[in-house]
């Protein structure tokens, strides 16, 4: 499975961003992680197949997750960014048991 992780960029705080991450197949739960420099990996939204989505604590109410199933695409809007927003946006996709990640897509929050 190869992802292909898409909309990232430079905002302001306060601002939003849309990312896509695309899948080259069906896949069943997709997640959206995200890393910091000197941080650790965050999981920040999962989705399942059927639409079951669960945030961070530290993103809920800002950002939504969703798929296009059709498109094998999974969705992060993410509003009212905050610059400790600012990290590498990576999703990953599950298949039969294992996850597959994609490379990442930067975004940064300026105050």
């Amino acid at each position: 499975v190869q992802l292909q992780a898409s909309g990232g960029g430079l905002v302001q705080a306060g601002g939003s961003l849309r990312l896509s991450c695309a899948a080259s197949r069906s896949v069943s739960a997709m997640n959206w992680c995200r890393q910091a420099p000197g941080k650790q990996r965050e999981l920040v939204a999962s989705i399942t197949a059927g639409g079951t989505t669960n945030y961070a604590d530290s993103v809920k109410d800002r950002f939504t997750v969703s798929r296009d199933n059709a498109k094998n695409t999974v969705y992060l809007q993410m509003n009212s960014l905050k610059p400790e927003d600012t990290a590498l946006y990576l999703c990953n996709a599950v298949f039969f048991f294992r996850a597959y990640w994609g490379q990442g897509t930067l975004v940064t929050v300026s105050s």
